[in-house]
């Protein structure tokens, strides 16, 4: 702490170019400062001042060593803030993308509005795949594997994919009982925005068999609208369980060929790896950890 200490004294004196002067700022006297400066030229072996009876200059060494000073002592005064936030009250914008499935999100998201009335919450909700430190986000929820090294991640939770329709779409069209009958049934299809490409569904099929071409009765590019069409008798659509789930409870829906469908979707909260770990970041991760799919099980 001597140490940091002679670089504080240091970049004073450098900056006001007086003894007296520095020592006024630091509440010590003009005397106890030329003690420290001479203390650490002593430790350095080079003299950092040119001292007069009218003036004080910086030498050449002094000048390198007030930028790598001013430098250290900058870092430390990052390091403080960084531990001050950390013990601070969570507040501030927050900047999320997440993904179009408001069901699972929606209700956590404004229970954390409740909780923390001081997070500003400025949400962006899509499918497509954001560039998270490009384009300025503190955290996104996405599915699927973690490809970027520059991140770091949490998984939520799990969802497994099944194939649902009506009750009363099943009574007009009859339950698909293999894959293959798959093809004489209205099928709501789910597009990619990346891509453009439709959701393969995950049907376990033999080797041996041919690929299933599904038929197309609709495509959009969110959850919602496949349920609503779903429980409406419009046809079969493939979703995660938890979307899936009131209707399923309700009556409104039903599962089939749940021994043929094979696939679980991951859910993660992702943030940038080098972003310091605020208040409002860390109670947000934690939030969503401890709740999206505890509600979405419940």
């Amino acid at each position: 702490m001597e140490s940091l200490s002679g670089f504080a004294v240091f970049v004073q004196v450098a900056e006001t170019r007086s003894f007296v002067a520095a020592g006024r700022l630091l509440g010590v006297s003009a005397s106890a400062i030329g003690k420290r400066v001479a203390r650490l030229e002593e430790r350095l072996g080079v003299r950092l001042f040119h001292r007069s009876t009218r003036s004080i200059t910086l030498t050449s060494e002094g000048v390198m060593f007030l930028e790598r000073s001013r430098r250290v002592l900058a870092e430390i005064e990052a390091a403080e803030q960084e531990l001050t936030l950390s013990t601070g009250a969570p507040r501030g914008r927050l900047r999320v993308s997440l993904p179009l499935v408001s069901s699972l999100i929606l209700p956590v998201l404004a229970d954390f509005m409740q909780q923390y009335p001081e997070v500003e919450l400025d949400l962006d909700f899509t499918d497509r795949s954001v560039d998270v430190i490009e384009e300025g986000f503190d955290a996104v929820v996405r599915t699927g594997d973690l490809s970027d090294s520059r991140l770091s991640a949490r998984t939520l939770g799990t969802s497994r994919v099944l194939l649902a329709g009506s009750p009363d779409y099943f009574s007009r069209y009859g339950v698909p009982q293999k894959p293959a009958d798959l093809a004489a049934h209205r099928c709501l299809h789910y597009r990619y925005p990346n891509s453009g490409k439709l959701e393969i569904w995950p049907l376990r099929q033999q080797p041996s068999e041919p690929q299933i071409t599904l038929p197309v009765s609709m495509i959009c590019n969110n959850i919602e609208t496949r349920v609503c069409f779903a429980q409406r008798g419009l046809g079969i659509a493939c979703l995660p369980s938890f979307a899936a789930a009131e209707g399923i409870a309700s009556g409104k829906l039903r599962t089939v060929l749940d021994e043929y469908v094979d696939r679980t979707v991951v859910f993660r909260v992702l943030w940038p790896s080098s972003r310091h770990w605020t208040p409002k970041l860390r109670v947000f991760i934690d939030f969503l950890v401890e709740r999206v799919f505890a509600r979405a099980d419940g």
